[in-house]
């Protein structure tokens, strides 16, 4: 297994947080807890301090060299005359042995905390994503759980795109069993088949028509046919805690000329893009190409009639415990690792028009990449 220490030895490490929110802490001790909890880093030994309801199954299950009972540690601080000792308390019985003043938190260290433990005398030093550098660079193991979330992924799209293949135009809308399409219904549809493989689905997103057009709406009411429909699905496998991410566009019917040409700039772009992906590429770069790209296209990016159109997101992201992690393939950019895992996900927004995003994820590799996904690129659904 990875070490997590990041401090030096005359610096702690420090996390009170829930590990089923703060991907870091889970990172650090690959133990599950909804309620926040007491993590150290001393002098290379990582410690817990857990409520009596967590003990037993932290000691079996946290990646950690030691577990302490919170009411014993409790029971110290009373008999040092503390009445009522607070989870800073706690922390200041356990350091108070090692002698360490100096502690290294994450940026979102919960600011009650971080003041109680400069009353007590330690200096704080906050320290931004990715607080674990090795989290960037993902194992074979971590590689697999992603692609595992992935297979899952592809199975409940393909799903909601037979349904679609199913159905009738009536008025401009798509219909199945006597009854619109909706995008609920879609979603419905894929995140019930994604909890059946062992994943949890929120904020997927299946708009169409004008919708699409807000890259992050996810969609309400009655599909529409001959225009395009983007899928953004991106679930978190419930047994390894790593994400996939994929968007597909899709038309049910029969997309005008216009509506064509967009989706094969995309298309084009998002491809061209994946080749140049490797080891030592600079994401802005790559960002920049693809921009360059549209605009040579003659895909304007900019704001009309109070409304942003054209390509006015990044490309992609890194992908693992979170959804949105370090690196990033953007206007900021970052330089690409073998072992990065990243999107890569162009598009084009115009109202009017519709709007059109694909998205593969792709493991960085010394001369290149893999891609992950195996989903097909179909715009037209027959």
């Amino acid at each position: 297994m990875k070490r997590t220490s990041v401090a030096q030895p005359d610096v702690a490490t420090l996390f009170i947080a829930s590990s089923e929110q703060d991907s870091n802490l889970y990172y650090a001790t690959k133990f599950m807890a909804p309620d926040p909890f007491i993590y150290l880093e001393i002098k290379g030994e990582r410690v817990l301090v857990m409520s009596d309801l967590e003990m037993d199954r932290a000691k079996a299950q946290a990646t950690v060299d030691r577990v302490l009972s919170y009411s014993e540690v409790e029971g110290k601080a009373k008999s040092r005359g503390i009445k009522a000792p607070t989870t800073v308390d706690i922390v200041h019985v356990v350091l108070k042995e090692s002698k360490i003043r100096q502690l290294l938190v994450p940026a979102n260290f919960p600011f009650i905390h971080a003041t109680r433990l400069q009353e007590l005398g330690y200096s704080l030093k906050p320290k931004r994503d990715p607080f674990y550098e090795q989290r960037v660079v993902k194992t074979a193991e971590e590689v697999r759980h992603i692609e595992e979330a992935q297979r899952a992924t592809e199975e409940a799209v393909a799903a909601a795109h037979a349904m679609l293949r199913r159905t009738e135009t009536k008025a401009g809308q798509l219909w199945l069993d006597g009854a619109p399409v909706t995008s609920e219904r879609v979603k419905q549809l894929i995140n019930v088949a994604l909890m059946e493989r062992g994943c949890i689905a929120q904020h997927t997103i299946v708009a169409g028509g004008e919708q699409a057009c807000d890259p992050h709406n996810e969609g309400s009411g009655p599909l529409p046919a001959h225009r395009s429909i983007i899928f953004d699905v991106f679930p978190r496998s419930a047994a390894t805690r790593y994400f996939a991410d994929m968007s597909r566009t899709v038309v049910r019917g029969t997309p005008g000329p216009e509506l064509v040409k967009l989706y094969q700039a995309v298309k084009d772009a998002q491809e061209e893009a994946i080749t140049k992906i490797k080891d030592g590429a600079d994401g802005m770069k790559i960002h920049q190409g693809i921009c360059a790209r549209f605009e040579k296209a003659g895909y304007k990016t900019g704001m009309v009639n109070g409304r942003m159109q054209g390509y006015f997101h990044g490309t992609g992201h890194g992908v693992g415990l979170d959804i949105h992690e370090a690196p990033r393939i953007s206007r900021t950019g970052s330089l690409l690792q073998e072992g990065h895992v990243v999107t890569v996900e162009p598009g084009l927004y115009y109202p009017g028009l519709g709007a059109v995003r694909i998205e593969d994820m792709v493991l960085v590799t010394r001369d290149g990449c893999r891609n992950l996904t195996n989903f097909p690129k179909q715009f037209q659904l027959d």
